[in-house]
């Protein structure tokens, strides 16, 4: 007997995005199951966020399907399309914050924008967010305020606050030494583990999100080079996989022929 295939929670067929005369995404697709962390990896510039922005309804594409829990979300059917919106949450790369409103108020956002709750029961569970992300001290402080990685936090409560299936990451960790990169994944993976919801990331950090993710997808040339587990992407032999893959190891080997007078070629893959 096979084995069942996991259920989808996100299914993405052929989206083709284009600007003017310039193609962006050529026919990505995408399979992301539920309560799973998947993350796109890709180059700078190769169409990531624009992706992630299709996903999230931000753009429109010119063509394929986006299928969220089995229905696709067509635009003449906007129900479908004002349910996604309440099953899913964003977070922005800058954090999208407001500065002139308090680390409660900036949670309490959403509940108030896309519920009927009390205004009691809206606080409620923003206090609860900020707990749970260890920011109920920080409630009455302004975004400035907060470090970097607090203001991640705040984000990150923010997007979960109205209980999500489906969170969507644009390059989360941009901008980041090490450390603090580090602790933003493991934060995501943390949460995600604890409300169960799915997880999807675009980011360029490949040893982080080989660490922390279910399944892995290379975008390149507007399309996805690959798609599979992180061991499956350590393994491969395909080309671009490989150039993108092991960028550092090629790094290391020309800088150790610089170093022996040899003159390496410096192209950019």
């Amino acid at each position: 007997m096979s084995e069942a295939r996991p259920s989808l929670l996100l299914d993405v067929r052929g989206v083709k995005k284009r600007y003017g005369t310039h193609e962006v995404l050529t026919g990505a697709s995408l399979e992301v199951p539920r309560a799973s962390v998947v993350t796109v990896l890709g180059r700078s510039g190769t169409g990531k966020s624009v992706f992630l922005k299709c996903l999230a309804g931000i753009e429109r594409p010119d063509e394929g399907v986006i299928a969220f829990d089995g229905t696709p979300l067509d635009a003449d059917l906007p129900s479908a399309r004002a349910e996604f919106r309440r099953r899913c949450s964003f977070l922005f790369q800058s954090n999208a914050l407001f500065d002139s409103l308090t680390a409660l108020e900036n949670v309490v956002l959403p509940l108030e924008q896309t519920t009927a709750l009390s205004s009691s029961v809206v606080r409620q569970r923003s206090l609860e967010a900020l707990q749970q992300l260890e920011l109920d001290s920080f409630a009455d402080k302004y975004p400035s305020q907060l470090s970097g990685g607090m203001q991640k936090r705040l984000a990150l409560a923010r997007a979960i606050v109205t209980r999500p299936e489906l969170v969507l990451f644009d390059e989360p960790t941009a901008g980041l030494d090490p450390l603090r990169r580090n602790a933003v994944f493991a934060m995501i993976v943390k949460y995600q583990r604890q409300f169960g919801f799915t997880a999807v990331i675009v980011t360029h950090d490949v040893a982080e999100v080989l660490v922390i993710s279910d399944h892995v997808a290379l975008l390149d040339s507007g399309t996805m080079r690959f798609a599979g587990s992180p061991a499956a992407f350590s393994t491969s032999t395909d080309p671009v996989v490989c150039d993108f893959r092991d960028s550092t190891a090629a790094l290391h080997k020309a800088v150790d022929a610089l170093r022996t007078g040899q003159n390496p070629s410096l192209t950019e893959s």
